[in-house]
């Protein structure tokens, strides 16, 4: 018991944090889950995608339009998490990997 409390300050020692220096600037913020700045998807425009084939080069075009930081593909019978991400746009696809449906988050 004796040799935990020893130890006690040594450990509670190692939790410390230096404050920042004057000329450090402003802090950094912390990312925020689903946010990319600079990017948020909008689907406007991206009807002229429906029944393109889910390639690399229509993944490129849509991201591009929909102005989202990352693409995800929605084959049939594969499961999506339900997490809403503005930074996202999601293409579902048919059996023949054919674009049938495109949206945000």
């Amino acid at each position: 018991m004796r040799k935990s409390l020893l130890f006690a300050p040594i450990l509670l020692a190692a939790c410390a944090t230096n404050p920042p220096s004057a000329d450090a600037g402003p802090p950094t913020p912390l990312p925020i889950h689903g946010v990319t700045p600079g990017h948020k998807c909008r689907t406007a425009g991206t009807e002229r995608f429906i029944g393109d084939p889910g390639s690399r080069a229509t993944g490129a075009a849509i991201k591009r339009v929909t102005r989202a930081a990352v693409l995800r593909w929605a084959p049939p019978g594969y499961m999506l998490t339900m997490d809403y991400r503005e930074d996202r746009v999601t293409v579902y696809l048919d059996g023949g990997r054919k674009v049938t449906k495109i949206s945000c988050g």
